[in-house]
């Protein structure tokens, strides 16, 4: 524990778990605490910063605007909310984007463009099917349709109307749908969730479910999106196109944003001025965040480098079970996780001392969600750490 902690532990009122460590700087792929100690990150924020740390490009970029505009909220234009918009329409296939704070407000976001659609199509719908051991914030409403009790019960009672399916269970889905179903929020691959990835057959199951039946298909691409899983979006790789999707953490590189986007079709039925704000959202700042992140993404072929990346961190990860270190393997590209044969709070905090980040998903996964610059070596680090630990 570095000096700070010692300093200020006592008296604190916890609402974070957190480990016992300040965090000060960091570089590439390292942290550096407050003693100098240097940590191999393998949790980049929550897979939040893609393009690690000291990045000069996005650096310059943030700078410059800060000297520029940091704010006027949404009552002006702005000369980088435009900018980053066409990029994301360009990368999701999307055509209308609404910038929000956070991954939980875009869920917001979401959720009631869903609803504001059903009632201008005059439909009555307002129900929406979630699945078991899915992830999409702490609001009412995202928690609402988070399916784990834990997460909903002390705050009960929840937004009406919303279900639980099992993930990859099509039929479990399709016993849910009514004819008051305005929608169905999936995540591609689940990550608080254990690192759940969904089935092709599911996901095109799912599509043709709401073709079929007249319902909206909502893709939270949050944590799985942005490259992270060897495709910029996750739902691209399954070819499921979503009539709504959400994204955050990694589009601003670390600076606080989030958007949900829509196709044409939905947004000529949805959300009209009134009926959805943020004070926050697409300020000039955040713009100028993601308009750089995805100028980077793209010219770096980033998504390529995590697919090279991803496939030698599996090879790696599959002599470690092979030696009998781990008992199973999940994920892809570079949201991979492992289940060790000790809890996980036990491994995540012995990494620690090794200079390792690491974090959970669920009881008994360990979640490696590195930033998407990481080369070969760094994973041969990583795994020589985690040898050590376990």
């Amino acid at each position: 524990m570095n000096t700070y902690m010692k300093e200020t532990e006592a008296g604190l009122v916890h609402t974070y778990n957190r480990f016992p460590v300040v965090l000060e700087k960091g570089e590439g792929v390292y942290l550096y605490d407050t003693d100098g100690n240097r940590y191999l990150d393998f949790a980049a924020g929550i897979a939040v910063c893609g393009l690690g740390y000291g990045n000069e490009e996005l650096n310059s970029a943030l700078k410059q605007q800060v000297d520029q505009l940091i704010h006027t909220s949404n009552l002006y234009y702005n000369t980088t909310c435009g900018k980053a918009a066409k990029a994301l329409k360009r990368v999701t296939g999307m055509d209308r984007v609404f910038f929000t704070n956070s991954g939980t407000e875009a869920i917001e976001g979401a959720l009631k463009a869903a609803r504001k659609y059903a009632w201008k199509k005059g439909s009555g719908r307002y129900e929406f099917i979630a699945m078991e051991h899915s992830f999409h914030g702490r609001s009412i409403g995202a928690v609402s349709v988070t399916g784990n009790e834990h997460y909903r019960t002390p705050f009960e009672p929840m937004l009406p109307g919303v279900s639980f399916a099992e993930f990859n269970n099509l039929d479990s889905v399709k016993a849910l749908v009514t004819d008051k179903t305005c929608a169905i929020i999936l995540e591609p691959l689940q990550g608080e969730g254990g690192i759940n990835m969904a089935e092709k057959e599911f996901m095109e199951g799912i599509r043709k479910l709401c073709d079929e039946e007249g319902i909206l298909m909502i893709c939270d691409e949050i944590q799985c999106g942005m490259g992270r899983t060897g495709s910029m979006f996750a739902w691209q790789s399954y070819g499921t196109k979503p009539d709504i999707m959400t994204m955050a953490k990694a589009i601003g590189s670390g600076v606080p944003v989030g958007a949900f986007a829509m196709t044409e079709d939905i947004a000529e039925f949805s959300l009209e001025p009134g009926d959805h704000g943020t004070t926050y959202g697409g300020n000039p700042l955040a713009c100028a965040a993601v308009a750089k992140t995805l100028e980077i993404f793209e010219r770096e072929n980033l998504v390529s480098h995590v697919k090279e990346m991803g496939s030698y961190l599996r090879e790696k990860l599959e002599e470690l079970k092979q030696s009998g270190m781990i008992e199973e393997i999940r994920g892809t590209g570079l949201i991979q996780g492992i289940r060790p044969g000790k809890p996980v709070g036990e491994v995540s905090s012995a990494a620690l001392k090794e200079g390792l980040l690491v974090i959970s998903a669920r009881d008994n996964i360990l979640r490696l969600v590195p930033p998407l610059v990481i080369e070969k070596k760094h994973i041969d680090e990583m795994i020589e750490k985690i040898k050590k630990v376990l």
